[in-house]
């Protein structure tokens, strides 16, 4: 590795970060635009496609934790270039995949990549600024990580559009390789605080409780399903996360080592990224989907109204991180979820409405208002509560409850847009309630054969119905987020 200036340093640091963290953040957004061409490619029904997202949130989600204190024990540098290395690799599975089964596969094990590498492109920023510039680094990382999110969902749409769906993964792979030569090179390995000892009982616990508890409501919104069965599986869940916190508090060397939370300002802003990031990762799952079924948007429309959102969070995400070093973060934490709520509120009318320019980016902006004005203050509150030996484990503790978050609002919201689903289409046409009380969101009912009259018109508002209900229960969970960035913020 060549020598450089601790200036340099810095800077190679944070857009190998930014380069790495985008794949992940990317990823999200440009599945969701495809839900309805892999659907149909790939034969597969709603709990299914749940699981094409929820397979990678659920391995995300608990090996973050894990992926956070390895870096920690083992270099934050060497961990990180695994999960890159990882992460490009099961991409390449992804579009390889030819079924929903071993696409939910290659999902998974891509979770565990991005787990690896998540916690350590935050942890590293962190290890390589001193607590004063942190605020701004973390700002730049956020906003250049946006900026290139934005565009993922535009050429996946795209992609999808000229060609085939698998085509959304492999543009992961050369910017897996170039974020791995980047850090290999250029990037200095961190200190390591010496304790190898890693949790692996903790990681297995959260993995099958959080499986059991998405598992568990994804079934509850399938009519075929055994609801018994569903609730017993959902109630096992809760029982092993028990289970799991007893673990996390007697273990040694725990990976969400529970001290943490006895730090009003930790235990707050993670409260707030938990209600914050549900209403987020429910609201943009159901989006694309809603656009394309309802108003027939192509599927590279659909991922563009991800580019205001994104675009305004990224200018004010830099801004947010000068404006929490210099003010505190209070008034920053408390008015971004409310604003953000305010969006989720707005999408409402704005899918019944269905113009682009007119209400479905107007709303998309005052979203990306919101978020942009949150996520780096809600970043450096978690970094500066706890002291700079444990940032790594941290920052995992932090994504992983906004990756469960999303989980959870993936797998329990699916019930609540079918429920609104099926409802808007008794209301639309009484006479075609029995055969949409068959059918789920996104799923178009047989319609041939039936009476003339605006048959054609109940299925996009049976869509409207069900994605309005969603955005109203994402509205109140991003604005009860507000209260907690209150308690938690610096003055």
């Amino acid at each position: 590795m060549s020598e450089v200036s601790p200036g340099r340093t810095q800077t190679i640091v944070v857009w190998t970060a930014i380069l790495a963290s985008s794949m992940v953040f990317a990823d999200g957004a440009i599945v969701t635009v495809a839900i309805p061409q892999m659907r149909e490619s790939l034969q597969a029904s709603l709990p299914e496609m749940q699981w094409i997202t929820n397979a990678y949130a659920l391995t995300l989600s608990a090996f973050l934790l894990l992926g956070g204190a390895a870096g920690d024990a083992y270099g934050l540098r060497r961990v990180f270039m695994i999960g890159i290395a990882c992460f490009g690799l099961t991409s390449l599975w992804c579009g390889l995949s030819g079924s929903a089964g071993m696409l939910i596969a290659a999902r998974t094990f891509q979770g565990i990549g991005g787990a690896l590498l998540v916690p350590g492109s935050l942890a590293l920023i962190s290890a390589h600024f001193p607590k004063e510039a942190r605020g701004k680094a973390i700002g730049t990382w956020a906003a250049a990580s946006a900026i290139a999110a934005a565009l993922g969902p535009i050429l996946g749409g795209w992609l999808i559009d000229v060609g085939p769906w698998q085509a959304i993964f492999w543009i992961n792979v050369p910017v897996a390789v170039l974020a791995f030569w980047l850090c290999w090179r250029q990037v200095p390995e961190s200190p390591v605080s010496g304790q190898a000892a890693m949790d692996w009982l903790g990681a297995v616990l959260a993995v099958a409780a959080l499986g059991l508890v998405a598992y568990g409501l994804t079934a509850l919104g399938d009519r075929g399903s055994h609801r018994i069965v569903a609730v017993l599986l959902t109630l096992a869940g809760l029982a092993l996360l028990g289970l799991f916190l007893r673990h996390e508090k007697r273990c040694v060397a725990p990976m969400m080592p529970l001290d943490l939370f006895r730090v009003s300002a930790f235990a707050n802003v993670n409260v707030l990224t938990l209600l914050l990031y549900f209403a987020l990762g429910g609201a943009l799952f159901f989006l694309p989907t809603a656009l394309i079924e309802a108003h027939g948007y192509s599927a590279a429309k659909a991922g563009s109204v991800f580019l205001p959102f994104t675009l305004v969070m990224a200018v004010l995400s830099r801004l947010g991180g000068v404006m929490a070093d210099r003010f505190g973060t209070r008034l920053l934490l408390t008015v971004g979820p409310l604003v953000t709520g305010l969006s989720f509120a707005l999408l409402a009318p704005a899918i019944l409405h269905g113009g682009y320019w007119v209400a479905v980016v107007p709303a998309m902006t005052v979203m990306g208002l919101g978020m942009g004005i949150t996520v780096a203050p809600l970043s450096t509150t978690v970094m500066n509560a706890v002291p700079d030996e444990r940032i790594g484990v941290a920052s995992g503790v932090n994504n992983a409850i906004s990756r469960v978050a999303g989980l959870v609002a993936v797998a329990g919201l699916g019930i609540v847009a079918t429920l609104g689903f099926r409802q808007a289409a008794a209301w639309a046409r009484p006479d075609l309630a029995d055969l949409f009380a068959q059918a789920s969101f996104g799923a178009r009912p047989p319609m041939a054969g039936l009476p003339p009259g605006p048959s054609g018109d109940v299925y996009a508002t049976a869509m409207i119905g069900g994605f309005g209900l969603v955005a109203l229960i994402c509205a109140a969970a991003a604005m009860a987020s507000a209260w907690f960035g209150y308690r938690s913020a610096q003055g």
